[in-house]
C-alpha cells in the first residue's frame, strides 16, 4: 500500500493520479483499514528536576495538567 501512496504522489497527470487514489481508497475500504493520514513529529523535554508531568499521547490538544507538577530541587 505504501508503494501505491508513493506512486500516486509522483504522478503528474491528474486523471491518472485520481484513478490510482480511487483504487487505493477502494482497497482500504475493502480491508476496513484505518490509515494514519497525519503523524506529527513532536518532542517534549524538561529538566530532570521537574516531576509529575503527564504528557498525552493520543490527542492533538495540549493535555498537560500542572496541578500535579512539582520541582525537586
Amino acid at each position: 500500500m505504501e508503494k501505491l501512496f508513493d506512486q500516486q504522489s509522483a504522478l503528474v497527470d491528474q486523471s491518472e493520479r485520481k484513478k490510482l487514489v480511487w483504487e487505493i481508497d477502494k482497497k482500504l475500504q475493502e480491508d476496513v483499514a484505518r490509515p494514519i493520514i497525519f503523524h506529527g513529529r513532536e518532542a517534549t523535554c524538561w529538566q530532570p528536576y521537574v516531576k509529575g508531568v503527564t504528557v498525552m499521547v493520543n490527542s492533538s490538544y495540549n493535555g498537560y495538567r500542572y496541578e500535579d507538577v512539582w520541582l525537586d530541587k
